[in-house]
């Protein structure tokens, strides 16, 4: 049964009790947890689960830019950051170096648009590049997810990328590119197959969308 929440509740960060509620259903569904309090806890931990000289793509995420995650990844030199180099190669020509490079990364990190308190993860996305590599491309997946994406449940979830998460991201769009954004592919990672690949850092803050 799908949970009616007003849309306002998209941004409130969900309590503590809440939070524990999701990130023992994750954990019983192989997702390793991590609760932590803010942005700063989240930039220090990516860095630390993440080894040095790693291949590492960010997903196009507000909660990797606005924490500084992603130049952290991009720009610190730690990492061998793949964003960048994708950025510099002809997408006429080397369309298919950039797919490649975009769906089996050593590491993926990004975030995604809800997490249900019965253990799900919903990532939306317009063009899809990042979703291969969230849903087992990457050897190793870390979302960072604001208190503000936790929902009851899947129905909830889908809502909330709807009716909170595209017309936020239409806007950022129409200001970058000048044309709107559209939910044209949904992920939806109800378990992790692999021990140990999929890690949460659920933040006790909101940020992001």
């Amino acid at each position: 049964m799908t949970t009616s929440i007003p849309t306002t509740s998209f941004v409130a960060p969900a309590s503590a009790q809440r939070l524990e509620r999701a990130a023992a259903a994750l954990r019983a569904h192989g997702f390793t947890v991590e609760i932590l309090d803010d942005v700063a806890a989240a930039r220090t931990r990516v860095k630390e689960l993440i080894p040095e000289g790693a291949g590492v793509l960010t997903g196009a995420s507000e909660t990797l830019r606005l924490s500084g995650i992603d130049d952290d990844i991009n720009a610190g030199g730690r990492y061998q950051a793949v964003k960048p180099r994708i950025l510099a190669m002809d997408r006429a020509t080397q369309s298919d170096e950039i797919r490649r490079a975009v769906a089996i990364p050593d590491v993926v990190v990004g975030s995604v648009h809800a997490v249900t308190e019965t253990g799900s993860l919903v990532a939306a996305s317009g063009s899809g590049s990042q979703l291969p590599s969230y849903s087992g491309g990457a050897a190793r997946a870390i979302w960072v997810v604001g208190a503000q994406k936790v929902v009851p449940d899947l129905g909830t979830a889908l809502r909330r990328v709807e009716e909170h998460c595209l017309p936020l991201e239409t806007a950022r769009t129409l200001a970058l590119h000048g044309r709107p954004s559209a939910v044209n592919r949904i992920l939806i990672l109800n378990a992790e197959y692999s021990p140990g690949r999929g890690t949460v850092l659920l933040l006790r803050q909101a940020i992001g969308f």
